[in-house]
């Protein structure tokens, strides 16, 4: 099968022709971005020796990518080239920047982090409903290990003719209690998070920011335990993106979609991990800052939220540092209700952009 598969991803690579060669960036495969850039270049038909040698002038000169701003770098009549927006480089929404379906790519940072430390463990999950309680305390550390996978594929590309790009995406995030040797080392949390997004392109001012991008989607959300701690919603999500140098912003408005009271796990997540969430990113050196902030938009008793902070730095060579700072409401699905600060350390393995 997975032979299969990487056959089908190389038939396809070898079908692609953006229209610009900065969109090769975009592939995470090393194997699919040389050949984006083989045909991009004109050098499919070329004999094997002359390849030799004039890939790595490719490489090495023209297509540098630049880490400040996330793009690639290719001469103009000038001799500069403007880059492709962040939102571009990361959903294709240029004609430009097109790639194709079957493309793999990273969709939220993947990260490992040794070290996630908590001020206030939740060893009694609960939930309004009586069947989501736990009765007796967990044997919980403070201390744990976090790590976080998240791809995404363009699965149809122009479903409104010239208009409309369909992709998926799936994320998973796990909380394991390595340290905790009393209780044999158990993962306290893992969440699955599978969604489909329909992203159209747009192109407008607003405040000085570009208006790059438009998208309706499908979310689902669960922690895949039984009862008690079992946890889950689904939503219909809209995405609106902005960009600028170095700077991208996501607002993203959802709606909970509806499940039967009996046997809803946690009928009142809306109003704690909240009704929508601004997305801001900024890169900068080399270095990629993010701030993440949600909210109930509600007031009163039901007024809950949370903010989380991310740093990713050079270390050596393609290894980064990575730090996470979150405070409020819903770090995990598990921790929906649950209010607590958490810091952790890694490394990332790929960032936003």
């Amino acid at each position: 099968m997975t032979g299969m598969l990487a056959l089908s991803a190389t038939v396809h690579a070898q079908h692609m022709e953006p229209a610009d060669i900065r969109a090769c960036t975009a592939i995470e495969s090393d194997s699919q971005r040389l050949i984006c850039y083989d045909r991009a270049t004109g050098r499919v038909n070329l004999p094997a020796a002359q390849k030799k040698i004039e890939t790595p002038v490719a490489a090495t000169g023209l297509l540098d990518k630049d880490r400040s701003s996330g793009q690639a770098s290719t001469p103009s009549s000038d001799g500069v080239a403007p880059p492709l927006s962040l939102l571009d480089s990361r959903w294709e929404l240029s004609p430009d920047s097109k790639l194709g379906t079957g493309n793999i790519r990273g969709y939220k940072p993947i990260y490992v982090m040794p070290v996630f430390a908590t001020s206030h463990q939740n060893t009694r999950p609960s939930s309004p409903n009586p069947d989501n309680t736990v009765s007796q305390a967990q044997q919980l550390q403070n201390v744990e290990m976090k790590f976080q996978l998240s791809l995404k594929t363009k699965v149809w590309q122009g479903v409104f003719g010239d208009v409309g790009d369909l992709w998926i995406g799936y994320t998973q995030s796990s909380r394991w209690q390595v340290y905790n040797k009393a209780v044999s080392r158990p993962f306290r949390e893992t969440n699955y998070e599978p969604e489909a997004l329909l992203v159209f392109h747009t192109d407008y001012q607003l405040l000085g920011w570009n208006g790059r991008m438009l998208g309706v989607g499908i979310d689902h959300q669960s922690n895949g335990q039984s009862n008690p701690l079992s946890r889950s919603w689904n939503r219909v999500m809209l995405p609106i993106g902005f960009d600028r140098d170095g700077w991208s912003v996501m607002v993203r408005p959802w709606w909970r979609i509806p499940e039967d009271r009996k046997t809803d796990d946690n009928p009142n997540i809306s109003d704690y991990i909240g009704r929508g969430d601004i997305q801001i990113v900024r890169e900068w050196n080399g270095q990629e800052f993010g701030l993440m902030v949600r909210h109930s938009l509600r007031g009163g008793s039901r007024s809950h939220g949370a903010g989380q902070f991310t740093w990713s730095f050079p270390v050596v060579g393609n290894l980064r540092g990575y730090v996470e700072l979150f405070k409020g409401y819903g770090e995990s699905m598990i921790d929906y209700n649950h209010n607590a600060t958490y810091l952790g350390i890694g490394v990332s393995l790929l960032d936003w952009y």
